[in-house]
């Protein structure tokens, strides 16, 4: 089951970006933000971080939509 997500962000699906943040992909850098809903913390796909739960993320298409979510 997947994390309550908008259908795309910038016409990339769920399973597209959480690929790439489990990837650490660059080439997705800047294109979508990660936010962490146990923490409230947002970061880039490749942030070097320990890997949240899929469950608790969401995506957005930009640093400033992560903060205005919370």
């Amino acid at each position: 089951m997947h994390a309550p997500v908008a259908p795309s962000v910038h016409g990339l699906d769920f399973d597209t970006m959480n690929a790439a943040r489990f990837a650490r992909d660059p080439a997705y850098d800047g294109i979508f933000f990660i936010a962490v809903k146990t923490t409230g913390i947002y970061c880039r796909p490749v942030c070097r971080v320990r890997q949240p739960l899929t469950r608790n993320i969401s995506f957005f298409p930009s640093a400033a939509a992560a903060e205005r979510a919370g």
